[in-house]
């Protein structure tokens, strides 16, 4: 929580125009009315909703990651595996390039909204292909889904691959940098539509982390200690989907967190979910915030995407988390 909060303090402090701490506090204490107005402007209205979009987002997809590697039993699973983040970004790279077909049909208030809407449909289109796919009694079989989200990864990335094609330079421009992954473009109204969905999930998920201790050990076995696996698998699945779907929409594919976290904080304190979800959840956080002001300021006044910044520093710090483990379980 405190990582979080020097994350939270520090971005919205540093940037182009510096921003004394006297005047965070006063903005938050009170009326501050002997804040400057520019200030007041830059700090509500442009870094404020950034800083909560980014912890927001950051906190979904790192307790996404955590519960499909839990409920997968596999150590690579995250978000995208089975197709959630390739159906999302099926959709938006169509609005892109085809999108100008539709937008002089569409009213005013719902243009801005397309391109995060095909992206939302995208990712729930592509986790009921591979349900329907995967179901077998009326349950889904785990492996079954794998397999599926796979092939479903890579059809999705070859209609992707062939609306690039397409594209002409511009198209291809925002292309790489949505699929890249960016917060730049956050605005309260976009806040108040990801809150809900994110805080709902992350609400929900840790009533299954009892659940999702069992299925380390096996389906059967987790059966035969009483919980209800086809339930939490139903639980899980929906609220990733949701979640990691209405993130990708705002924001693009901003990848790493979902996979590097869980295991950032599984190394470090074990892997019972009742704890790794909430503090995979407050890491996520603290992370895609720490990467957002690095990306904001490293080339001012141009801005990285952020899924760069993600990866540059969530794989070093994840080496040395494995290097350091290696020592302690060597005699």
């Amino acid at each position: 929580m405190a990582l979080l909060f020097g994350c939270a303090l520090a971005a919205v402090t540093i940037g182009p125009m510096r921003i004394a701490p006297a005047d965070i506090f006063a903005l938050a204490t009170g009326p501050g009315g002997e804040v400057d107005a520019t200030v007041r402007t830059v700090v509500l209205q442009i870094r404020l909703p950034r800083v909560v979009l980014a912890a927001l987002i950051g906190a979904a997809l790192a307790v996404c990651g955590a519960s499909m590697q839990g409920l997968f039993r596999n150590p690579l699973a995250d978000p995208g595996l089975i197709g959630i983040s390739a159906g999302a970004a099926c959709g938006a790279v169509g609005v892109i390039v085809l999108g100008h077909r539709v937008l002089p049909v569409l009213p005013d208030w719902a243009a801005p909204y397309l391109l995060a809407t095909a992206a939302f449909v995208g990712c729930l289109v592509a986790t009921l292909v591979i349900l329907q796919l995967s179901l077998h009694d009326g349950h889904p079989v785990v492996a079954t889904m794998l397999l599926a989200g796979v092939a479903i990864n890579a059809l999705a990335g070859a209609l992707t691959a062939f609306m690039i094609f397409l594209a002409n330079d511009q198209q291809v421009r925002d292309v790489t940098f949505w699929l890249l992954g960016s917060l730049g473009a956050a605005t309260w109204a976009k806040v108040v539509i990801v809150a809900p969905v994110v805080l709902v999930g992350l609400t929900l998920l840790p009533f299954v982390a009892r659940a999702l201790n069992g299925l380390l050990l096996g389906e059967s076995e987790a059966s035969h200690l009483g919980f209800d696996v086809r339930r939490t698998k139903s639980l899980v699945i929906l609220l990733s989907t949701v979640m990691v779907g209405v993130s990708v929409a705002f924001t693009g594919v901003i990848g790493f967190v979902g996979l590097i976290v869980p295991h950032a904080v599984r190394l470090v304190a074990g892997p019972d979910h009742r704890f790794l979800l909430p503090a995979s959840a407050l890491l996520g956080a603290a992370l895609l915030v720490g990467a957002d002001t690095l990306a904001r300021c490293l080339v001012a006044p141009a801005e990285l995407p952020i899924g760069i910044l993600t990866a540059l520093l969530g794989a070093p710090f994840f080496l040395w988390l494995l290097l350091r483990a290696k020592a302690v379980w060597q005699p």
